[in-house]
């Protein structure tokens, strides 16, 4: 299960990223993240960008309500998604 909290109307948890897949997915669960394959490199911010727009779509919000709060240079992430539910995280780690 993807550990997470939730406040202030946000939702925050973390990621394990896997750039250069062959396609952009959610992949289930990692040692507590949700696991996700992103088309990207990791090369000059690509792969966050492409993990911003997943989630962004994925939880139905805008680019700008999905916030990466660390380890931008890491394949383990903290995300903030505001508007984002945990029901719609569970679906995603599934």
């Amino acid at each position: 299960m993807v550990r997470f909290v939730e406040e202030e109307g946000a939702l925050t948890f973390a990621v394990r990223l896997a750039p250069r897949a062959s396609k952009t997915c959610a992949a289930g669960e990692h040692d507590g993240a949700l696991k996700v394959r992103v088309a990207a490199p990791p090369v000059e911010g690509a792969a966050n960008d492409e993990l911003v727009r997943f989630l962004a779509r994925s939880f139905g919000v805008t680019l700008k309500d999905v916030e990466i709060t660390a380890g931008r240079a890491s394949k383990t992430k903290r995300v903030r998604v505001r508007g984002g539910t945990a029901e719609r995280l569970s679906l995603l780690a599934s």
